[in-house]
Formats: structure tokens, sequence, C-alpha cells
């Protein structure tokens, strides 16, 4: 027996070298690394996207990517074609005020509805919200959700050409983070012990267009909204920004406004506070959606106020991936400390307002 030691030894030795190097590559897989971040900004942000304009052919290419993405990281689908969660949209001619007409896009009250709009006034390819669903595992939590969100759609061609380029890629806005809500449900996926409360992974349309998606899907809610404990939107994480400690450092909106900052500050996690409120980001994303609705709602950015904004310059050989990588980490981390710890509350004052109704014989916009 004394002379097997030695072998049992080794043996040991090896197991546990094996297990060090088991939980090497899960962490590696279970982290966001820049190369795939790449991979799937530059698929989203290609040419071939046209702009992901809302209800256009290329916003209908990004949808069924992101649902590739969504069902591989082994999610559930949720919407009520599979991923696909249709929403009513058509276009509508209004009268300004000087008497010029212009075609906006609107939302329906039902899906029926689309069943009367003329022929002139569908959108070339059906809007879609793309939703997912990560189960909770906690018997007592997991009937309450956080919604992890990021809207998908930009602002597709331009009228004209501007040094020869008329695509709006939208590489940052907000490219940066749909990939970024895809990775964060990969990670969390694979994680174990999995995340308490259920998680609703989605993507929505029309955020460009008055954040329609988002307002659907308040009205059609895949898990109750008295259930929906609080919402993150993940908005614009492309660059770095200065006055956020620059690279791998974000930004929350509205951090004072609910219990989520002090939990963020408590556990350590280097998301600030807004550094430039007079901007009114927190008002600016689909986050704000469901903020007047109750629920206490921020979005996480980075945007540095570049000047590629909204134009077709915003594509993605400008976004930092290596920064993007880490903001996409850190917001894993945040995603599972509200999962997992107490529900959220507003802060004294913190909620913001529902818009109030237009009166009567009042300008529309």
């Amino acid at each position: 027996m004394r002379a097997r030691a030695p072998f049992a030894a080794l043996v040991l030795v090896l197991a546990l070298a094996s297990v060090a190097r088991a939980q090497r590559v899960r962490a590696a897989t279970d982290s966001a690394r820049a190369e795939r971040v790449g991979a799937l900004l530059g698929a989203l942000a290609d040419d071939s996207m046209e702009g992901r304009d809302t209800g256009s052919r290329g916003s209908a290419a990004a949808a069924r990517l992101i649902a590739a993405e969504l069902e591989r990281a082994g999610l559930r689908p949720a919407g009520d074609s599979g991923w696909f969660q249709r929403v009513a949209l058509a276009r509508q001619t209004i009268t300004l005020q000087n008497g010029q007409t212009r075609r906006r896009t609107v939302l329906l009250p039902d899906l029926a509805a689309l069943d009367s709009v003329s022929a002139e006034n569908r959108l070339p390819f059906a809007a879609v919200n793309v939703v997912g669903i990560l189960p909770g595992s906690d018997p007592a939590l997991r009937d309450e959700a956080i919604v992890i969100d990021a809207h998908y759609d930009h602002i597709g061609l331009a009228a004209t050409s501007v040094n020869g380029d008329s695509i709006y890629n939208g590489a940052d806005d907000d490219a940066s983070g749909t990939v970024a809500v895809l990775e964060v449900a990969r990670m969390l996926a694979r994680a174990r012990p999995a995340p308490k409360r259920t998680i609703v992974f989605l993507l929505v349309t029309g955020e460009e267009r008055g954040t329609l998606g988002s307002r659907w899907y308040l009205a059609h809610p895949v898990l109750p909204i008295e259930h929906t404990v609080a919402n993150l939107e993940i908005e614009m994480i492309g660059r770095p920004d200065s006055l956020a400690g620059g690279p791998g450092k974000a930004w929350l909106t509205g951090y004072e406004r609910s219990t989520i900052g002090a939990m963020l500050r408590e556990a350590g996690i280097p998301l600030i506070p807004d550094p430039r409120p007079d901007q009114h980001f927190f008002e600016r994303s689909d986050n704000i959606v469901f903020a007047r609705r109750g629920i206490p709602a921020h979005t996480i950015s980075s945007f540095n106020l570049h000047t590629d904004y909204h134009r077709v310059s915003d594509e993605t050989r400008l976004v930092d991936l290596a920064h993007m990588a880490a903001v996409i980490n850190v917001t894993a981390r945040a995603v599972r400390l509200v999962a997992d710890g107490p529900a959220p509350t507003w802060a004294p004052g913190g909620q913001p307002q529902p818009p109030q109704p237009r009166q009567p014989g009042a300008p529309r916009p």
C-alpha cells in the first residue's frame, strides 16, 4: 500500500489540475470576449442589414439573427410566434401646424387592427420584438421577473448619401446594447446556480420611432407586469467615456432614483451615476416606458456624446471591442445582482410620472 501512495498522489494532482483547467475554460466561456463581441456586432451592423429600420427587410434579418442567438444560448422562446412578438404597427399621415404632411409609424390597438390597414400604409415587413426567457431557480422568487432589454432597430437608409455612404449602421446605437443582451443571456443561461428570479431578455423594435416596441411589450407582457420587479436597458456601450472612468467603465441613468444604485455600489460593481444629467438620458431610452409603469428601470451606457450619433458614420470599425466586452461582463454582474437580491424599490420622488394626455384642441407634435 505504501508503495502505491505516490501514484495516488499523482492521480489526485492530475484530477485537481483537470478541475482547474475546466474552471478556467468555464470562466473563459462565461465571459464576453472581444472576438465574439466583434463578430456579433459586425453581423448586426453590417451594410446588409440596411440600417435595421423598423418594419424593413434589414430589421427582419436582424430579428432572425437575434432569435438564433437566443436559441443557441438555451433560452425559452416567449413570443406569440416562437421567439417573435408581433407588434401592430402601421404608417399614418399627419398634418403639421404649417399645413405640411408627414408620414410616421404608429402603434395600433391590437394585431387584429392590421387587417384594416390599407396596402400603402403597411410596413414592408412585419415588426417584431424578440423575446427569450431564462426561468428562475428559486421557488420563492421565480414567479418574479426582471426585464433586460435593448433596441435592435436603427434609422435605416439616408435619402442622400454622405461621402458615398447612405446606410445608418447603428453600431453603437444600439447594436452594441443588443450584443450585450445576447451575451448576458448566454452567460447567465450557463451559470450555476441559475439566477433566482426569472429573466426576460427582450430585444425591441421601434425605439427610434418613439419607443413603439417597448410600449407594445408593456401592453402585452410575456409575464405579468405586476410580477416584474426591475428593468435594465443597455444602450450605446461601444465606446469608452472618460467621465465614467475610461475603458471598461459605464454609467447608470437615474442612479439614485431607486435602490438599484445603492445595490450596485455596495456590491462593488463599477457602474457610476450618469455624469451628464443635463442630457436627460433617463428619459431617452426604453427604460422610461417601464419606469412610468412603476417598475424601477434604468439604462446602462457609456455614450460619450460622440458626433457619429445618428449619422452614417456610426460603424463597427469605431467601436472599442475590448471596452465593450468589459462593460458586458460588468453588466452581467449587475443583472445577476438584481436577479438574486431584494426587489428594487423607488426612492422617494424617484418614480417618474406618466405623461399627461394631450388636451383636446392642443397642437399635435
